[in-house]
Formats: structure tokens, sequence, C-alpha cells
């Protein structure tokens, strides 16, 4: 049976395996090996080349997951975006990017980009026309991000890509929000996409990775550059990675339930004075999201009423953590303000409407009663101890 075939549950659990030949057993096993044969070999291994038998079975459960040809599998999220940009631009070349993505990747493009002499802007917006105004004679990326990090706005995939194809500019797409699960961007004309790893991939909170996936000609200007940088990953964590994406499928699927459920409950709640999520019908792009995803994901931000200390909330917090990441089978709570947008400036946060009043919310597996709870508790300790302040 062709695996273009199989469901997504089925391509989860089964390709990308490393059969085990000797011993019959079901799970992958692990080939530790940094030296391998160079002669009267068909293929010549090393780790840095990213074709180690972990590396380059487990490549094929992400192609197949984002209906690519190839992919390769980096040490972080950071290492994967730097690596694909690299890939594709040159001193002279310039780079369009939306104004709404992780804060990492901003700060990568502002410090890194000049020293080898690429240009870049930021656009005001997500909407289409923000990208057209801002394309040069010498624009040779578009970088986008949809869902986005942390204001979940959503951009049409469609229409960037017609456009870049137009003007013959490659696309390229951070899918970690949706995860390949709610979003295929090659199914809409999107040339390359990147997932940190460390997020739903992963799922479990204890694997740093990165991947770019995309048609084996992209993939083979990515491996020329990811092989002089030198940023794969250990086989080790590779077993992980495949161990954790055997789930995938039934983690994103539970935590997106759970989050069209808690935004719905939050966007109701007196306490709170605006949500951001694209799975509720008052966000301004519900219909766009709905075209082009086929879940709303498990992410969504939040702001409490005026008055009511976001952090002193968080602190109050007992199920739900506090914690630097997202994506875990746990429910975390987070002030982009002060971790993955601590390094913009607070005019850069003002613009795109990053207030330090805002708190991103990952949610997990957990029963939804259990989470509410834990928000309602909460919220009345910050409230009681406002009240004795005054």
């Amino acid at each position: 049976m062709s695996k273009s075939k199989f469901g997504t549950n089925t391509i989860c659990t089964h390709v990308g395996e490393v059969l085990d030949e000797q011993f019959k057993g079901t799970v992958s096993p692990i080939y530790m090996s940094t030296a391998y044969a160079f002669d009267e070999v068909d293929i010549k291994r090393y780790p840095r080349y990213f074709n180690t038998p972990n590396q380059e079975q487990l490549a094929k459960k992400i192609a197949a997951l984002e209906h690519t040809e190839a992919a390769l599998i980096f040490g972080s999220g950071m290492a994967a975006i730097s690596t694909m940009f690299l890939a594709f631009l040159q001193k002279g070349d310039h780079v369009v990017v939306q104004n709404t993505i992780y804060g990492g990747t901003n700060n990568f493009i502002k410090e890194e980009l000049p020293k080898y002499g690429i240009e870049y802007t930021f656009t005001n917006g997500y909407e289409v026309s923000e990208f057209e105004t801002v394309i040069q004679s010498n624009t040779k990326l578009i970088h986008i991000e949809t869902p986005s990090n942390p204001l979940l706005t959503i951009t049409d995939l469609r229409a960037i890509a017609k456009l870049a194809k137009s003007k013959g500019i490659i696309t390229t797409i951070d899918n970690t929000f949706a995860s390949p699960i709610n979003q295929n961007p090659i199914d809409f004309g999107i040339d390359v996409v990147m997932h940190s790893a460390t997020k739903y991939l992963g799922g479990h909170s204890d694997i740093l990775a990165g991947v770019v996936t995309s048609s084996n000609e992209n993939m083979e200007k990515i491996w020329q550059v990811g092989r002089n940088l030198g940023g794969n990953l250990s086989d080790f964590m590779v077993w992980m990675l495949e161990r954790s994406m055997k789930t995938l499928a039934l983690r994103v699927k539970a935590q997106t339930r759970n989050a069209k459920r808690l935004a719905k409950y939050l966007n109701r709640h007196e306490d709170v004075k605006c949500v951001y999520y694209p799975g509720l019908k008052s966000h301004p792009q519900y219909e766009l999201a709905k075209s082009q995803m086929k879940g709303f994901g498990a992410m969504l931000s939040f702001e409490l009423a005026d008055g009511l200390d976001a952090l002193a909330f968080l602190k109050e917090l007992k199920l739900i953590k506090s914690a630097m990441s997202l994506a875990g089978v746990e429910s975390t709570m987070v002030s982009p303000y002060l971790t993955s947008h601590a390094l913009l400036t607070q005019e850069e946060r003002d613009v795109i409407g990053i207030s330090d009043r805002l708190i991103r919310f990952s949610v997990g597996i957990e029963n939804k009663k259990d989470l509410i709870s834990d928000i309602e508790q909460a919220i009345l300790k910050v409230k009681t101890s406002k009240l004795k302040l005054h």
C-alpha cells in the first residue's frame, strides 16, 4: 500500500520506522555510531550529513505528514530556520518577513542577516497587500507564520503563495503553532515548511529539535548549507523524537478540542478583556482559518481585565505550569512580553500588540474542568489581593 494513502495516525505510527532486521523488535533500534564504512557502500553515512539510519528514516515520517518529498532534522528550531534562510539568501538579496512572528526569528533576522549583506523588511500586518507593497526587485524570499506567535493572527496561504509565484519568490513558513495535524501549507502552494520540533512534534517538553521539509530540489540546497553549519540532531534525540511522533495526531487532536473549549470559556469570562483564538467565530479571520486549517490548534492568548496583574495571576496557578516553552501534553501559560518577545523593543511590542497583560496559553490534555478550576482560583486570588490593597 502506498504511504501517501495511509491515514494520519498510521503515518505517525509506522512511516519512518527503522526496521529491526536482527531481532524483529517493534520499536526502532538506535544507531549511535559516528563512524560508518566508506568503501563498497551505497551511502557514505556521517551524522553531520543528516543521513544516519535514524535521521534518514524519521525524515520520511516528517515529509509524509507535511505532504513533501524530503526533510531534514536539526538540533533546534532556530538551527532549522537559520539554515533555511541562508540556503536561499545571499549578499544583496532582500527578504520580506511577516511582522507577527516568533521573537527568536525576529532577532535572528535583525542581528544576523545584515552581517551577510542581506536586507529585510517587516510587513505592517498580515494581509497579502502588506506583503505586496514592500516587495523589492531583489526580494528572494517571503517568510510567514500562521497562526502567529503569540497573537494567533492568520495569514492567507493561497494568496501569499500566488503573489510569490507571480514574482519568482520562494515562500517559507513556520508551521509550529498549527502542527502538520492541523495545517499543511504545501497543499496551498507554500514552498518550504519548518517546525520547532521542540513543540508539538516532540510534545513532552523533553526534546530540543527543529525540522525543515520541502521538495527534493529545495532540500538539496538546505542540505548543502546544513552540512557546513553542523546543526543536526544526535541520533538518540532523533530516536526520542520518532517515539514521540507516534502519538502526535492523538495528542494534537485532544489538545485542539481542549483549546476550543477553553477559548469559549475565557471569551465569556467577565474578568477577561479579550481572547485571541482562530477557532472563535468572533476572531476576525475565523473563516480564513477554517478554509486552510483542519483544526484551529491548541494555542491561544488572552488578556485579563484592566487592573488585574497578569504576573500575579501566573504565580497563583497550581495545575497549569508557568513555563517558557509550549505544546507539551501539560498546559502552560507564559508572558510573551517577558519571554518569546523580550528581545523586541517596547515600541516594537506596542506596534504588534504585545502588552504586559498578554498571556499565552498552551492547552494540554488535562480535563477541561480541572483547567477551568485552576484559572478560576488564580483569578479569585488576584482579585482578593487587589481588594486588600485598597
